[in-house]
């Protein structure tokens, strides 16, 4: 097989695809390569770390059908160093030579037999607003776990939820939560637990216009313009997350989201080496007033004009975790809700109820 190309356009079509491509390929070296697929037309990349899954295709002018896997991550370094419009590859024999301008290159392809199969996409999809869907990942995903120990807590929840669909992430520090009122991608009371990693390429994708998911038994296909973002479901049993936010908080903050972020970014400098360390807020009805402690470093204070209603208490939150939920509040003001400093607080958007963030206290002394 043979095909040429818009160097541009199959470098980024690499570049998506490669973002699925196991780091760590054990067993299975198979795995750190990107299947090439010719066809009338275009050619199809396909990364896999048998988790989530990624194709896309993209148009050449070819010679022949066939398929090839290629090293992943030096073909995509190969694509983005060339010159020139357009590049060649053809298949010879067990090796891939890359042309573009004055240069050529040879790569030994891995086995394509050994490449796992593809899941494959059911007939019928749901259409969905993809402006609205990516702001609500940007919202929730950063608040899923990274720890593959605990594997329910690597995904995001999507259900049913009054109409609409609702999603829950968390990584029992902190959880994210945001209705999207008429979206009907799931029916009756219908739950799915999506991972948060597949989810995050598919934001990283969306653009306006309304995208296709295809939910089947074991997995959700999310189609992108022409990419495929295929993830696996994550089997077991959701945290019981609604009785994680109470009904009610005798202590509200109201805080300009742009003062308060900063405010932290600067507070937080001393301790900047350990991204554990603890913000303490004190609230009273002046303000508050931020500061963190760094033994055999510092201190920092810096008071922030706020209109606060309840009891004066000083509650400390990690700093990271705090700034995560200023980002993805979203909105001019924020909304702080706590009732001690040993319960989870709240935070939200007082223009936009359909998202909450909400945050464990750390305990200090």
């Amino acid at each position: 097989m043979k095909f040429r190309a818009e160097r541009e356009a199959l470098a980024d079509a690499v570049g998506t695809a490669q973002r699925a491509v196991a780091s760590r390929t054990g067993a299975l070296p198979v795995l750190s390569g990107l299947r090439v697929t010719l066809g009338p037309g275009s050619v199809e990349l396909v990364g896999s770390d048998l988790e989530m899954t990624i194709r896309v295709t993209t148009p050449v002018q070819g010679e022949g059908e066939g398929s090839a896997v290629l090293p992943a991550r030096l073909f995509a370094d190969i694509l983005s160093r060339l010159d020139g419009d357009t590049v060649s590859v053809e298949l010879v024999g067990e090796d891939a030579r890359i042309e573009a301008g004055r240069f050529a290159t040879t790569l030994r392809t891995l086995s394509v037999g050994e490449f796992p199969r593809l899941p494959e996409v059911p007939e019928n999809g749901v259409r969905v607003d993809g402006a609205a869907l990516a702001e609500s990942l940007r919202q929730v995903v950063p608040a899923a776990s990274r720890d593959d120990a605990r594997p329910i807590l690597t995904g995001v929840l999507l259900a049913a939820h009054e109409g609409g669909l609702r999603l829950v992430a968390t990584d029992s520090y902190r959880l994210a939560m945001r209705d999207l009122p008429g979206v009907s991608m799931l029916a009756g009371d219908q739950r799915v637990l999506v991972g948060a990693k597949g989810l995050a390429e598919v934001q990283r994708l969306l653009r306006d216009g309304d995208i296709e998911v295809f939910l089947a038994e074991r997995d959700v296909t999310f189609r992108v313009g022409s990419a495929d973002i295929t993830t696996r479901l994550i089997e077991g049993e959701f945290p019981n997350y609604q009785q994680l936010i109470p009904s009610d908080y005798p202590n509200r903050l109201k805080v300009s989201r742009d003062l308060l972020g900063a405010a932290v970014n600067r507070v937080r400098l001393v301790s900047q080496s350990r991204d554990t360390a603890p913000i303490r807020i004190r609230m009273n009805p002046d303000g508050i007033e931020l500061s963190a402690v760094a033994q055999d470093i510092g201190e920092a204070h810096e008071s922030v004009e706020a209109t606060f209603d309840g009891g004066e208490l000083t509650v400390a939150f990690n700093a990271q975790f705090l700034l995560d939920g200023i980002e993805s509040v979203g909105g001019t003001e924020i909304e702080l809700e706590t009732q001690d400093p040993l319960r989870p607080a709240v935070m939200r958007n007082p223009e936009a109820p359909d998202f909450l963030y909400l945050l464990m206290p750390v305990r200090i002394a």
